[in-house]
């Protein structure tokens, strides 16, 4: 719990208590409080929940974003249980898109709840894209034609997983996989079922507990011309062949086993 410590001592500290007050509301010593404060031990489940709902902070943000960074105002405003997104604005306060760029793309699960790091990107401003908060993504690989690898797809950031609708495209930020760009198939409970627009490759499945941030599709940047044959129908039918083709060398292989 590498931003617990500091988080607690930060928001006792803004809201002027002492160690002892907070321990009292807890129902545990200050002594106790005072472990969890300077590090030397973690809470358990049940007191982090406490902890989490005396400083009306939710336990995500607690554990996972430094909140020496983040306006106290800011952080009481969040709704519940959502992962703070740190906002870059120009010098007009309008918001700006910040670009991922390819070879900074793994460093996005290390920083993506990180002012510092967000704000180290380059940015730019699309008008047209109305309200919301957006940010662009590479495209790698060839699963989602016509965008070609070296792309990037501008997502509109979905705050839950309630307003994700079937069909469309997301950017999904998870854990194991890091960042993708695919369709929505299903949604359920305990995961999200997503598809490549390319039939080479086969649908599959993101558990819920992975997901770290959801980008609707807004926009694509192209950084390499259309030609024709980035929209030919026998391309399609060639991938479709290599799919076939893939399907059976998978029944040999378990034939054979």
């Amino acid at each position: 719990m590498p931003f617990l410590s500091e988080n607690m001592r930060y928001l006792r500290n803004q809201l002027g208590s002492s160690q002892q007050k907070v321990a009292d509301a807890l129902g545990i010593t200050r002594g106790r409080y005072a472990k969890y404060e300077d590090g030397a031990s973690d809470p358990p489940l049940d007191i982090l929940l406490k902890i989490s709902r005396y400083y009306h902070v939710s336990i995500d943000l607690l554990l996972s974003v430094d909140l020496r960074k983040i306006s106290i105002k800011e952080i009481m405003e969040l709704p519940d249980n959502r992962i703070i997104l740190p906002v870059v604005v120009n010098g007009g306060k309008e918001h700006q898109i910040e670009i991922v760029p390819h070879k900074a793309s793994m460093g996005y699960l290390d920083g993506y709840a990180d002012p510092e790091y967000i704000e180290s990107l380059q940015t730019i401003s699309l008008p047209f894209l109305g309200s919301g908060k957006y940010r662009a993504f590479p495209v790698e690989g060839d699963s989602m034609p016509p965008h070609k690898d070296g792309s990037y797809i501008v997502g509109k950031y979905v705050e839950n997983v309630r307003e994700l609708k079937k069909g469309k495209g997301y950017v999904f930020i998870t854990r194991n996989e890091g960042m993708t760009y695919k369709k929505l198939v299903k949604a359920t409970d305990g995961y999200l079922l997503v598809a490549a627009d390319n039939d080479f490759y086969e649908p599959y499945e993101i558990p819920l507990t992975d997901v770290l941030e959801l980008w609707e599709y807004a926009a694509s940047i192209a950084t390499e011309e259309f030609t024709k044959e980035d929209f030919n129908l026998d391309n399609q039918t060639i991938i479709s062949m290599f799919r076939e083709l893939k399907a059976e060398v998978a029944n040999l292989k378990n034939r054979g086993k």
